[in-house]
């Protein structure tokens, strides 16, 4: 049986908003737009390198309004996985990204936290060559 996530709900205050800061940010590439019932749309995005997407949900009411930028609670929520940690980090600074830290190298790898445009915490990862995530 093969089984993968294949989207993760991120809330946002503005579909467009969303959009255009992920897709010049992040480089993401917009994968569908489509309009639904009641001004809601389906609004997926993914990485230029593939995997997950995100679909971009604008909050629908004051609860959801209330955990946009929060939606792990203040800690990491994504995980983004590069093959050149110092290309990226760059082109991401240049592009207006937020960066919480300097990069820091682990274990695992070179990492350093940014936000996006509301506030979440991502990872920007390389991995060492032959680490294999859990």
């Amino acid at each position: 049986m093969a089984i993968s996530l294949h989207l993760t709900t991120l809330l946002v205050r503005d579909y467009d908003e969303a959009i255009a800061w992920f897709m010049q940010a992040l480089e993401f590439t917009l994968i569908e737009d489509t309009s639904l019932d009641s001004g809601k749309r389906w609004v997926v995005v993914m990485p230029p390198g593939g995997g997950a997407g995100l679909l971009l949900a604008r909050a629908a009411d004051p609860a959801q309004q209330a955990a946009i930028g929060n939606q792990a609670g203040g800690r990491v929520f994504l995980f983004l996985v590069t093959d050149q940690f110092s290309r990226d980090h760059e082109r991401m600074i240049e592009a207006g990204v937020h960066f919480l830290e300097e990069p820091r190298h682990e274990a695992y790898g070179t990492v350093a936290v940014f936000e996006d445009l509301y506030g979440n915490r991502w990872d920007l990862i390389e991995h060492h060559k032959g680490y294999a995530p859990r």
